[in-house]
């Protein structure tokens, strides 16, 4: 249980199932940012507070349990060393495939728990193999950022409000008078915020001025730092006039440059190779992959996936906007869930530097 209306209302409606329920409170992060950095504060212990609430509310006991160590590990620092190497990393997906989905199973079940459950909206379909599915309320469907699950933690996850829209869950809530019924979504960073990237990052990444350059290799203005900068970037480039607006067609950290276009056709490309590449029934179903979303609020598009040379390609019928490498790549057959995997190469790109 984080606070927030979803998983506390996972909790109640299991306790209402007849589950003998128990919330956990996971203390990933517990560092104090400035407000120069966060957009959004919310300190550990307001969010713990807010947990025993809900669950005195529901009428279930409560604990807390510290991951901090896998946590920055695992999620922080690979999100950090993502951007210092010039990808863009995902760091929601690490943190459901490391923590919540895996350091979190494991503590669970050597105490005691036969499953576990979580407020991601999102459904699942048992027949023998666990099938996962997109929420029922597509707007808030999060199917997207759980793709790496595996079939034993698949097996013994549950997530009840899949099957409900945000309204819905917000009205039951509220019915049943939970602390966190009004409470608004979170945002950011898995665990961290909501927060300004360029800040925390440079925490951690020191600054080192470089050339932004147009598609001609003229430079047209500096920058502090290549890795600052993502595909399809707008805003930050302090370049422009009347050739603009410019975006981010290409960055290279090693040399420290960035190069920048103004037709939005230089941004699209439609061949991308993968790597850690993984199936949501353990095996591969390359052949089931009907569409995927490049990012999560992109839409579905028309896909074919296979391996070449041992190498998985995604192929997509309609050019996509920014395809970046770190971005994770999802499968699906219509409502159900396949498979993904990371970008690592944009194979059909005309911009490199």
């Amino acid at each position: 249980m984080s606070g927030g209306v979803d998983s506390s209302v996972a909790a109640l409606l299991l306790k209402r199932y007849g589950y003998d329920v128990v919330g956990v409170y996971m203390k990933n992060w517990s560092e104090v940012l400035s407000n120069e950095i966060m957009t959004d504060a919310c300190s550990w212990e307001e969010e713990y507070a807010l947990v025993q609430e809900n669950a005195k509310t529901i009428g279930i006991p409560c604990r807390s349990v510290n991951f901090e160590h896998a946590y920055r590990e695992h999620v922080i620092e690979r999100f950090i060393n993502g951007y210092r190497t010039g990808v863009t990393p995902n760091p929601d997906v690490e943190c459901n495939r490391v923590i919540k989905f895996g350091t979190f199973i494991e503590w669970a079940t050597k105490n005691g728990a036969d499953l576990i459950a979580t407020g991601h909206h999102v459904r699942k379909r048992s027949n023998g193999t666990a099938s996962l599915l997109r929420g029922l309320d597509t707007e808030k469907d999060q199917s997207y950022f759980l793709y790496t699950l595996t079939q034993d933690a698949l097996q013994r996850c549950l997530f009840p409000i899949g099957e409900f829209t945000k309204s819905e869950v917000r009205n039951i809530a509220s019915e049943a008078q939970l602390p966190s019924a009004s409470r608004k979504d979170s945002q950011g960073i898995c665990f961290v915020g909501q927060v300004r990237l360029a800040r925390f990052l440079e925490q951690f990444i020191e600054k080192r001025k470089g050339s932004i350059t147009n598609m001609q290799g003229k430079v047209i203005g500096e920058h502090e730092g290549a890795w600052r900068y993502t595909i399809g970037q707008r805003h930050g480039l302090r370049v422009g006039g009347a050739d603009g607006p410019f975006y981010v067609s290409h960055v290279d950290v090693e040399k420290n440059v960035v190069r920048v276009t103004n037709d939005e056709r230089d941004l699209l490309a439609s061949v991308v190779r993968l790597e850690r590449v993984t199936w949501v029934a353990g095996v591969q179903e390359a052949q089931r992959c009907r569409t995927a979303k490049p990012r999560y609020r992109s839409a579905d598009s028309p896909v074919a996936v296979q391996q070449e040379q041992g190498d998985w390609i995604a192929r997509f019928t309609e050019p996509q906007r920014a395809l970046s490498p770190g971005q994770s790549v999802v499968f699906y057959d219509g409502e159900e869930l396949i498979g993904g995997g990371i970008i690592e190469r944009v194979l059909d790109e005309k911009n490199a530097v």
